[in-house]
């Protein structure tokens, strides 16, 4: 007859699980401590398009970080300044995300501006149809949010071997768009308030993780420290008759 037996643990083979363990829960704690702060930049994200005019002269140079106001500015389009964020893809149709230079009264800095997302199939080498710019002064109101994230980077820089304009590109890049303008941009865009008779879709979301994945990474940090126990447990119950 067998029956198992606790064999004592090597003070190593303690101290690595329990260390491990740590580790392990520790990494699950952060996933879901950023799930919350995710969590609450959508929900902050989400209520700024409703929420009052912010005085743009307050936030324009140092924004909130975790805040995201919905200002109004006054000036004018730079002419023929614009970019084209390829490859995004809306309802399962293949478009661009425009963008546009835009000039605050009084200000040195340029305000790059999300126009929002319209389809084009690349099926031609000709231009997405694109609503024109306003030459006028004009007064644009949106949500002053940070600059989307670059993603994978491939290439390098697409805009300085580009010579028409709009510039077509899958990263909007502060520093590079800066340097093709030839002036200094505001740290953050203006994604512009939903309009229909705009011509463009704008449904604005942040670019983070979603919550519900930093669960899962959690549920899997977790799992990991219950897995190093068990592992720890069974390799110290060895049989004996």
């Amino acid at each position: 007859m067998t029956a198992r037996q606790w064999r004592r643990p090597s003070w190593f083979a303690l101290a690595l699980t329990v260390v491990g363990m740590l580790i392990f829960a520790r990494l699950g704690t952060w996933q879901l401590d950023r799930a919350d702060d995710a969590q609450r930049i959508l929900a902050a994200f989400a209520a700024a398009p409703n929420a009052a005019y912010e005085d743009f002269s307050g936030v324009r140079a140092a924004p909130p970080d975790a805040r995201y106001p919905h200002v109004r500015v006054r000036g004018h389009f730079v002419a023929d300044r614009g970019y084209l964020r390829d490859e995004q893809v809306r309802g399962g149709k293949l478009g661009v995300e425009a963008f546009a230079a835009f000039a605050v009264d009084g200000d040195s800095a340029l305000l790059l501006v999300d126009r929002g997302w319209i389809a084009w199939s690349h099926e031609s080498d000709s231009q997405p149809a694109l609503p024109p710019l306003s030459a006028d002064a004009i007064e644009l109101s949106g949500v002053y949010a940070p600059f989307p994230g670059s993603g994978l980077r491939v290439g390098g820089n697409a805009l300085s071997a580009q010579n028409t304009w709009p510039k077509l590109t899958l990263a909007i890049d502060a520093q590079e768009i800066a340097a093709d303008l030839k002036a200094p941009l505001l740290p953050r865009i203006l994604l512009l308030d939903a309009d229909t008779a705009s011509g463009f879709v704008r449904e604005w979301t942040p670019n983070l993780m979603p919550p519900q994945r930093h669960r899962a990474y959690a549920f899997q940090w977790f799992a990991f420290a219950l897995a190093a126990l068990a592992i720890f447990i069974l390799l110290h119950f060895s049989k004996v008759k």
